[in-house]
């Protein structure tokens, strides 16, 4: 019987999270044949012992792969080499899926006749929320790997993208546009991202659609460790880093990738970043104080957080030799 669903779930060194998500998934609910896809990047733990035990009663193929190259990418990779089925999704080791997961996967990608999907992601909270993190969608909710782009399906482009802990891809995608960009992307030791965007740009080239399906829903760990100002300091300056990674390879807006309408070949730079975004620096270590002297939390943090982007993206601009191209090509 053909397969119809794989699921890919790279996983680094967090075995105890990992047996819960396999828990988790193996209650799910499928009308048709799955597999279960486990890439171990390298974790020293005991990774594979926690695969092994969940094989022997697990409802659907379970397999374990290792993978020596280092990057979520790379994990994702050579899980999708190995995958049998015509619906490839990827996750993480730290969700929680619906029984019928896959099936609503698979109905939105005929619902909305697209080539990929990728739905809400929902929190599960490990601790109380600090006073300076809103309880709600925004741009604190990336840092969390969480995403709710409203109650209505919509494209993915302008101001909508997916996270690739909750996607569904017709398996013929990733033949037409490539597989995922190890530059990019989650590594041990980083907060490094944009796997996503990167892909998004190669598939809209190959004239593949994408669409948010509200309907699609996962809920994600969010331990206690990820609710402190450290964290979040950290994962935007590692985000900063990304996106000039990206800029200085396709010419993407940093601040917005999607809406890229500028050649910036024709920017003013200093140090390998467009001049105006020192003087966004500067307005925004004035915000932050501003706010914090209004008492405001959120607002001085939000501002405080884009210092540490901005951070990021010096950083790697200056250890980039490599210009933006002459031409930017926006996600489509």
């Amino acid at each position: 019987m053909t397969m119809r669903y794989s699921i890919v779930i790279p996983t680094y060194n967090r075995a105890a999270d990992l047996a819960q998500t396999l828990e988790s998934l193996a209650a799910l609910t499928p009308s048709a044949p799955w597999e279960g896809i486990v890439v171990d990047n390298n974790s020293p733990d005991d990774t594979r012992g926690v695969v092994e035990a969940a094989q022997r009663e697990f409802p659907a193929p379970l397999r374990y792969v290792f993978e020596r190259e280092q990057g979520r990418s790379a994990a994702l990779n050579a899980g999708i080499a190995l995958a049998e089925g015509q619906i490839i999704v990827t996750t993480d080791d730290d969700v929680r899926v619906p029984p019928e997961w896959l099936d609503v996967c698979a109905a939105a990608l005929d619902e909305l006749g697209c080539d990929y999907v990728g739905g809400r992601v929902e929190p599960l909270f490990g601790g109380a929320l600090p006073a300076w993190l809103p309880n709600r969608p925004g741009k604190h909710w990336a840092v969390l790997a969480l995403l709710n782009h409203g109650p209505t399906p919509k494209p993915f482009g302008e101001h909508v993208a997916p996270l690739g802990v909750n996607m569904a891809f017709r398996r013929e995608a990733f033949e037409k546009a490539g597989v995922w960009s190890n530059r990019v992307g989650r590594k041990a030791g980083t907060l490094m991202g944009q796997e996503v965007r990167e892909w998004m740009r190669r598939a809209g080239s190959a004239g593949l659609r994408g669409f948010y399906s509200p309907a699609i829903c996962v809920r994600h760990v969010v331990p206690a460790s990820r609710l402190t100002k450290r964290y979040f300091r950290s994962w935007f300056y590692w985000h900063g880093v990304s996106r000039a990674l990206m800029y200085g390879d396709t010419g993407q807006n940093m601040e917005n990738p999607e809406d890229t309408t500028m050649d910036f070949s024709t920017v003013p730079h200093v140090g390998g970043v467009p001049r105006y975004m020192y003087r966004s620096a500067l307005k925004a270590v004035m915000k932050s104080a501003g706010a914090l002297v209004r008492r405001d939390p959120i607002a001085h943090f939000e501002h405080e957080l884009w210092v540490w982007f901005f951070a990021g993206v010096v950083r790697q601009r200056r250890a980039d030799t490599g210009t933006p191209p002459a031409v930017p090509h926006p996600i489509r």
